[in-house]
């Protein structure tokens, strides 16, 4: 009973997107989260009457044959990076990028890691890091004597000293892009790291072609919509009752197959 087994995959199949969905979800509130969707491929075929084959001497061809699918499989889990909604956070330090690109952030393994989220502050050296503390790359430092910084939509960071009107430029933020966005692995805290996919880093200031500009005091809220995953759930859930349902039928036909007397 084929049924048995193509069902199974599709419970499996489901309980993957029921997977994804919730981890959605639980990152409505994550700063700079991207959604992720689970996309999904048929799996072999079966030729019982393979089409286009012989049918008679007269050489008739069968039209269309006989194929039956055994089920269906995960083919990806692909991360959707349309633009977050900038929210004002207050902070100084905070930053949302309008438009593509990744902050560069230095790792303690020594890696350039890549993040959306800038929910920034300053460490006790006066240095620009994430709030796990990692260092923002290209290094800014901010002097403790600064009564208030500046971060241009460009990426330049100035600060205004004590007895000093002019603004003194302490370091200019650049922003990374890549070929495919989707194509980073994703290692938690809201880092990602460049792979074979995503193609290698393109880094240059922000607001130059194919980079978004920054936004002070801004941060870049979750891309999820509750409603469409609430919806996307409920579809899950009814695409997993019926593949139960299917093994639940073909178990009752085997039953009664079983109960045939001969």
């Amino acid at each position: 009973m084929r049924a048995l087994r193509t069902a199974a995959t599709g419970m499996a199949a489901q309980q993957l997107n029921v997977e994804v969905i919730s981890n959605n979800i639980a990152n409505m509130n994550t700063v700079g989260f991207k959604r992720q969707r689970a996309e999904f491929q048929d799996l072999l075929y079966q030729n019982v009457q393979r089409m286009g084959a012989q049918s008679s001497g007269a050489g008739t061809v069968v039209p269309t044959g006989i194929q039956i699918g055994v089920g269906v499989r995960a083919g990806s889990v692909y991360r959707i990076t349309e633009q977050g909604t900038p929210m004002h956070s207050g902070n100084r330090f905070d930053l949302a990028i309008d438009g593509r690109g990744y902050f560069q952030v230095l790792t303690p393994s020594g890696e350039t890691a890549y993040t959306r989220a800038g929910n920034f502050s300053i460490n006790g050296e006066g240095q620009l890091v994430t709030e796990d503390g990692y260092a923002v790359q290209p290094e800014i430092s901010i002097p403790q004597e600064a009564r208030d910084v500046i971060i241009s939509p460009t990426g330049q960071v100035q600060v205004l000293l004590d007895g000093d009107p002019n603004p003194q430029i302490v370091g200019e933020l650049q922003l990374a892009s890549f070929f495919n966005e989707a194509g980073l692995e994703a290692i938690g805290d809201n880092l990602l790291l460049e792979t074979a996919a995503s193609g290698p880093a393109v880094v240059a200031a922000p607001g130059e072609p194919g980079l978004g500009t920054l936004l002070q005091g801004y941060t870049e809220s979750s891309n999820v919509d509750a409603v469409a995953e609430i919806t996307a759930l409920i579809v899950a859930q009814r695409a997993y009752e019926m593949n139960s349902k299917v093994i639940t039928t073909a178990d009752e036909m085997l039953q009664a197959a079983n109960q045939v007397k001969s």
